[in-house]
């Protein structure tokens, strides 16, 4: 058995502050509706705790592990959660009330004990973990079947840490696992740019979070930020700028700090719409590129795009195939990821009908789903020839305009992930026997509810004291975290279809966000996602916990401020302080 060190700070032992402060920690009174004077986020399956006592984490605290049995990314984590656990000192909002324990010796060591060290990170791997911080012992242990459930384990046991000298829970047994594999946030990096820095502390919430999956919405019809080899034209010509791009350099830095802290890069690259960003290199192969998105007197219908920023990829040019095809061999290249997101969602029948020669194809009785399926019948062999799993938004199936057939897509072909129509979209495409990613406007979209982008819209221009409905944003409301938390993704399945919901991905489309409100657009109500995804959000009587939630998250939100997250706060702090004061024990306002 080796030690992993890493060189603590020194403890100022003698200073009479830290025996006042430890004498708080044990005696100061609180009266709390919590279950636990100590939790941890998201709450775990199993967590029992029956006499909740504490005692000191030694400043010589290591955590142990197997010398003959190496992971380099699991090694990563565990000098990164020893400095942590060391180093964090957390003073939570109100000081738990927690007995000492009269035989309880400092804790010195956590061995670590993972069955399979070759399990790779990918969708399905065991996330599963045992945990047990023993009374009367020195040494606390963390079991699990793969490195991933070790990492989650060690994220588990750092919330279990507090103070200054640093205290630690003591007799308590936890057995966690996830009940969705995919639990996901989505930031799409081409409307506004986010720098490296801002994404790498994204995937450390995420990790802390024990959400495994950052989607990766890198390219749109407003910029193509991706530095590709095989195709640099792209980024160079359909970028902000070269200080807005993301270099092979920067994804194999964003892919490699994932696998650290356990959480997969899925890529996306939206393809045949969205892609006006490709006209600056290959204008030829992109219909209606730079024209206005929604020209005057012209019917909604009849738009060139959903929002400012036109361009949709031309099955009918040869051409489009060889450069889509170089593009995805380098994302394949690039991205280790088993899973490739081809978008499909938003094909405008407008756009195609500008090209003269898809006007001749539709005027020889061709139609738009028909360039759709040879678009899908181009491309996905090519993914999938690549042991990869495609995966493609709901409208390629489910669009009432331009749409393939599932012969074309068939269920053992392909992922779909939803984002209209909330329930009922979900059980279309699963009652048609598809894997789905859950992520509705209704109750997963972060942008929703900031109002709109589009410049000179008439319909801010209401006469005093009338409603302005949505306040110019199509998604309205602003999603709350407890809308978020209280939203079940398999609301109206039957067990069978059940089994085909993945999981789900909260979503940050950047028409107006970027790195200045990054964290407060995501935290804490990713978070609230993150629980509900990872053991429910109910107790074990079957009764919504969303009350006792709130506590529980406003604590948790402290501590990822503390850790460097800048998240929302969601109560004043005199909640907090005043425990129970600030709930409504009515069932309306009525």
């Amino acid at each position: 058995m080796s030690t992993l060190l890493f060189s603590p700070p020194p403890l100022r032992h003698s200073s009479v502050l830290s025996f006042l402060i430890v004498l708080c920690l044990f005696f100061c009174p609180l009266s709390s509706s919590l279950e636990f004077p100590v939790n941890v986020w998201p709450k775990p399956t199993t967590f029992l705790w029956p006499h909740p006592q504490a005692t000191f984490l030694s400043h010589n605290f290591t955590i142990t592990f197997p010398q003959h049995r190496y992971h380099k990314h699991l090694f990563s984590a565990i000098n990164r959660y020893r400095h942590l656990v060391l180093s964090e000192h957390h003073q939570p909002l109100v000081t738990p009330v927690i007995h000492p324990s009269p035989t309880s010796l400092p804790l010195y060591t956590l061995h670590i004990t993972v069955s399979d060290l070759t399990a790779p990170l990918q969708h399905g791997v065991d996330e599963s973990y045992n945990l047990t911080i023993p009374t009367t012992a020195s040494m606390a242990t963390l079991t699990a079947e793969t490195a991933w459930g070790a990492m989650r384990g060690l994220e588990t046991f750092s919330q279990l840490v507090w103070g200054y000298p640093s205290m630690v829970a003591v007799g308590l047994q936890i057995q966690d696992k996830p009940i969705f594999p995919h639990r996901g946030v989505l930031l799409d990096t081409s409307r506004n740019y986010y720098p490296v820095r801002d994404i790498l502390r994204t995937i450390e919430a995420l990790s802390a979070n024990k959400l495994n999956v950052f989607h990766w919405h890198i390219t749109d019809s407003q910029s193509f930020p991706l530095l590709l080899p095989s195709e640099p034209n792209l980024a160079d010509k359909g970028s902000y700028g070269p200080e807005m791009q993301y270099s092979p350099e920067d994804v194999k830095k964003i892919v490699n700090f994932g696998l650290e802290h356990g959480v997969r890069v899925l890529p996306e690259i939206d393809t045949p719409g969205h892609t006006g960003s490709w006209a600056g290199a290959y204008p030829e192969i992109v219909a209606c590129a730079n024209m206005f998105w929604w020209p005057a007197g012209v019917k909604w219908a009849d738009r060139f795009a959903s929002e400012p920023g036109c361009g949709q990829l031309n099955p009918l040019n040869p051409k489009t195939f060889q450069v889509v095809g170089n593009v995805i061999k380098d994302v394949l290249s690039l991205f280790p990821e088993q899973f490739y997101h081809a978008g499909s969602d938003e094909v405008i029948p407008g756009c195609w009908k500008t090209d003269p020669a898809i006007r001749s194809f539709l005027s020889n009785d061709g139609n738009l789903s028909q360039l759709l399926e040879k678009f899908v019948n181009s491309t996905l062999p090519f993914i999938v020839s690549r042991n990869r799993t495609a995966v493609y938004w709901e409208d390629v199936l489910l669009d009432d305009n331009i749409r393939v057939a599932p012969s074309v897509l068939p269920p053992e072909r392909a992922i779909m992930q939803t984002w209209n129509g909330g329930p009922d979209n979900t059980k279309r495409l699963v009652s048609a026997g598809y894997r789905t990613i859950v992520s509705s406007s209704d109750y997963y979209y972060l942008d929703c509810g900031h109002g709109g982008f589009v410049g000179n819209d008439s319909q801010y221009d209401q006469p005093q004291g009338t409603s302005h409905g949505k306040g110019g944003s199509w998604c309205a409301p602003f999603k709350t975290w407890q809308t978020i938390y209280d939203y079940d993704i398999t609301f109206g399945l039957n067990e069978k279809e059940s089994e085909l919901v993945l999981g789900g991905e909260v979503a940050l489309w950047s028409e107006q966000a970027d790195a200045t409100v990054l964290d407060g657009r995501l935290w804490p109500r990713a978070a609230a996602m993150g629980e509900a995804l990872w053991s429910g959000n109910r107790d074990n009587k079957g009764k919504k916990r969303y009350a006792e939630a709130t506590d529980r998250l406003n604590e948790w939100r402290h501590r990822m401020v503390q850790r460097g997250v800048n998240a929302e706060p969601i109560q004043p702090l005199w909640c907090a302080r005043n425990t129970g004061m600030c709930n409504t024990v009515n069932s309306s306002y009525s």
